[in-house]
């Protein structure tokens, strides 16, 4: 048990602080902070995703009931969103990175509502997160507490998992349309409404 808990836990450890990391991006404003946090980001995206398939790997490899077996039938859950992020996130992640590196020469220049709004984009931030807590039931039951075992708990346990899911793509939704909204270049006045506002 302990030694599946030691499996799970730097796993779980990089996607919680990815996730964390992510959904503090668009906040950053300035352009040479935020070039480092994607650096950041992506380093942990690429390092959770190495050490999923590690584990998910191993668990085909190995045969009976070892540690590493019971590791990757717990990850199991987190394989779709990882996907996700390998297919969606880091793409992304790389684009803000150089997007902000386009500023390297004046690194104390303000971070545009354009870069913020990319960073906010719920294909950044949402599919990390929700890897993240994927992970959970696999330490949890790691731990000693198998939230499968009793069918009164798996329900609300994977309804609650849904709406938290559910939320933070509405958050990140929310978040970017609004930065987005910022970085359109504001409507010309028309020539009416230019001489109404000189009488």
């Amino acid at each position: 048990m302990e030694s599946q808990l030691t499996i799970l836990l730097p796993v779980a450890a990089v996607w919680l602080t990815a996730g964390v990391v992510a959904d503090g991006l668009p906040r950053l404003r300035n352009t040479r902070v935020l070039r480092r946090r994607t650096g950041w980001l992506l380093v942990l995206a690429l390092t959770g995703m190495a050490l999923t398939a590690a584990v998910l790997g191993g668990g085909l490899l190995s045969a009976g009931a070892t540690p590493v077996d019971r590791a990757a039938a717990g990850l199991t859950l987190a394989a779709g969103p990882a996907l996700v992020a390998a297919v969606c996130s880091l793409r992304r992640i790389r684009r803000l990175r150089a997007g902000a590196g386009a500023f390297v020469s004046a690194p104390a220049t303000p971070a545009p509502h354009g870069l913020r709004a990319s960073a906010a984009h719920p294909l950044v931030g949402l599919p990390l997160q929700a890897t993240a807590l994927a992970t959970l039931p696999a330490v949890i039951a790691a731990a000693g507490t198998d939230l499968g075992a009793d069918p009164g708990v798996t329900g609300p346990a994977i309804t609650v998992g849904v709406l938290a899911v559910a939320a933070i793509g509405v958050r990140h939704a929310l978040r970017h349309s609004r930065f987005a909204e910022r970085a359109q270049p504001e409507a010309p006045q028309s020539a009416g409404t230019a001489g109404a506002l000189h009488v």
